[in-house]
């Protein structure tokens, strides 16, 4: 822009009193006809007022060029700075996950809470999850923080409807806020959650904790009891139902997919070939939960129960 003043600033120095030469309006061709004048290299020069309007014009248009693309540049550079950042983010977070650091992890990721990225988001609905099942949290904020992990996974399925983990983890907060708010909306709930872990392995037929999860929603309602089988008589024409087989059939497809991927998956299984009364292979599945490696705090309490359990049909036979 300092440039065009300058050019002005020049321009009207060189302005001279007196007025220019009038074009005329047309003059004879070859052939007698009258055609437009076209101003040629004299004619300009001899006009100093076309002159410099025209170079003014020139001058203005380039630079208008130059800011566009100075300007474009900018904001594919900004667009793809924000992109590296989030990948960073995301980086960040995994491994936190994958190391255990749930705290360190939920502090992280809260300072994004007012992203639009759906990938930030669900991971955020994850970690607010985690922080309310760890053993220190009051049973006041493990409420608020469940309510919060669903809104979280509200958004990021908002954000994108293509994104399977945030189906998945959209089911799994709208499971744990029924714990809240009765019967009636758990067994309401019930049938949302099982069209979004469906969605889930749709995307994503190689995730093997949303085909787990299926699996789970199989046994829940298998192993209703009889007094809840009723209530749902009576509030929904067709309440949700299904087997141990059905169950069974999802936890095998979640192993296929991802062998010793989770030590619940394998008690599981051991406990759904109990519930078919095949006692071989449940002591093969539970046995195979016992000496899963204990990574986590899960996965003690679930050495534990598989331990139980195999004490309890030994004792048996």
């Amino acid at each position: 822009m300092a440039l065009a003043v300058r050019l002005w600033r020049s321009l009207r120095l060189g302005r001279s009193g007196a007025p220019g030469p009038r074009l005329p309006t047309g003059a004879a061709g070859s052939r007698g006809q009258c055609v437009p004048w076209r101003l040629g290299g004299s004619e300009v020069m001899g006009n100093p007022g076309v002159f410099k309007r025209s170079l003014l014009f020139s001058a203005l248009s380039y630079l208008g060029f130059e800011t566009y693309q100075i300007i474009s540049q900018a904001a594919v550079f900004h667009a793809a700075a924000k992109v590296f950042r989030v990948e960073e983010i995301l980086e960040q977070a995994d491994y936190l996950y994958e190391s255990g650091e749930t705290e360190k992890l939920y502090q992280l990721l809260t300072q994004y809470k007012e992203s639009e990225d759906a990938e930030l988001l669900w991971r955020l609905a994850r970690a607010s999850r985690d922080i309310a099942q760890l053993s220190g949290t009051s049973e006041e904020e493990k409420k608020l923080l469940v309510y919060e992990a669903l809104e979280y996974a509200k958004r990021a399925l908002e954000k994108n409807e293509s994104s399977f983990a945030a189906h998945k983890w959209y089911a799994i907060c709208i499971s744990d806020v029924g714990d809240y708010e009765g019967i009636k909306a758990k067994i309401a709930n019930a049938y949302i959650i099982k069209e979004h872990f469906e969605k889930a392995i749709e995307l994503n037929p190689k995730d093997a904790t949303s085909i787990h999860l299926m699996g789970i929603w199989c046994y829940t309602f298998a192993e209703m009891p009889w007094y809840q089988r009723r209530i749902a008589k009576m509030l929904f024409a067709t309440p949700p139902s299904s087997t141990y087989e059905e169950a069974l059939g999802y936890f095998h497809r979640a192993e296929q997919v991802d062998p010793n991927f989770y030590s619940k998956n394998l008690l599981l299984l051991g406990k759904t070939y109990l519930k078919l009364h095949n006692k071989k292979l449940a002591a093969l599945w539970l046995t195979k939960a016992k000496d899963y490696p204990a990574h986590t705090e899960e996965d003690k309490q679930i050495q534990i129960e598989a331990a139980q359990l195999l004490t309890a049909f030994s004792d048996k036979n």
